[in-house]
């Protein structure tokens, strides 16, 4: 049995899971925390990690190098993706992780991270028919993964993320009706772009991971708090989820502060999150005829955990 952590480092989160390897491949989740940091802050406009932001990761990886230590990790593999691989400035931020944690970051690109992605949310879901199609829901970009278990076939990232369409186009609160059609148009230029190499008609299970999906999924269910046991593997109506994002995307912050399955980290920009999960809901159901959704709880960082126990 090996010990091993991986760091999933994002545009709007910094995430952390400590696991045993298995003699059998699996994993068994010893610790597994979130911290929002907003790493992307600004990058979408400046091109660069903004000084208080790279503060904040900084510090969250220090926290997370302690909790490794204390758990006796051998392996740890920290991974970088939208807001880092964007900004000219991502040395400073390699630098920066390799003090703190004594391992050098990687930057990985769009295909890397939708593997991943893909590893770690199809792991388990032998229940489920193939075609899988993996949406990886980020704050810089989303994943489109089709494939089979254990094979990705065709993947595109795509650069519509919560915090970079907040950023761009949602300036009000709640949205206008002005703010949303300019959002949506993006997505679907992204969506349209997408398609042209992954072919979103053979989806024969849609998969959403990442936190602005669990969030509408815990929407949908309304959930008296945060239930990651509730959420993971939950089956949902495609309609159900995309009313739920309606309503997300019509509350103000007050509102939405008040819902108690919300990470306050996330009240700014779930808005845009769910914008973007409903035009990739609406999207898909029209060109597979696939009516529900499964979210899951697992994905990149269960992949990351994954590959250094295949290691």
């Amino acid at each position: 049995m090996t010990r091993v952590a991986a760091i999933d480092c994002g545009t709007n989160s910094i995430r952390l899971l400590i696991a045993d390897a298995q003699a059998d491949g699996t994993l068994a989740e010893v610790d597994r925390r979130i911290q929002i940091v907003r790493l992307g802050q600004g990058v979408d406009r400046a091109g660069i990690l903004a000084p208080e932001a790279l503060s904040r990761t900084l510090v969250a990886a220090r926290e997370y190098a302690q909790l490794c230590d204390q758990a006796g990790v051998s392996a740890v593999r920290f991974v970088a993706t939208s807001a880092t691989r964007d900004a000219r400035n991502r040395d400073e931020f390699v630098d920066g992780v390799r003090s703190a944690l004594g391992v050098v970051p990687e930057v990985v690109d769009g295909a890397t991270e939708a593997q991943l992605a893909f590893s770690g949310a199809t792991a388990g879901l032998s229940d489920h028919q193939s075609p899988f199609l993996v949406v990886d829901l980020g704050g810089g970009s989303t994943e489109l993964v089709l494939g089979h278990a254990g094979q990705v076939d065709a993947a595109q990232s795509a650069d519509i993320g919560s915090v970079r369409l907040t950023e761009r186009h949602l300036g009000t609160d709640p949205p206008t009706p002005a703010e949303c059609s300019a959002a949506s148009a993006d997505v679907d230029l992204a969506l349209d772009q997408a398609a042209d190499v992954v072919p979103l008609a053979q989806t024969r299970t849609l998969v959403g991971v990442a936190g602005s999906i669990t969030t509408i999924a815990a929407h949908v269910l309304r959930l008296p708090a945060y239930q990651r046991d509730r959420i993971h593997g939950a089956v949902i109506p495609i309609a159900a989820t995309v009313a739920a994002c309606q309503d997300m995307l019509g509350l103000t912050a007050q509102q939405r502060t008040a819902l108690p399955y919300l990470h306050p980290g996330r009240v700014d920009v779930i808005g845009a999150g769910a914008l973007i999960w409903m035009r990739v809901l609406q999207r898909v159901a029209a060109d597979s005829g696939v009516s529900v959704c499964v979210t899951s709880e697992h994905d990149i960082l269960d992949g990351i955990a994954s590959s250094l126990a295949d290691r």
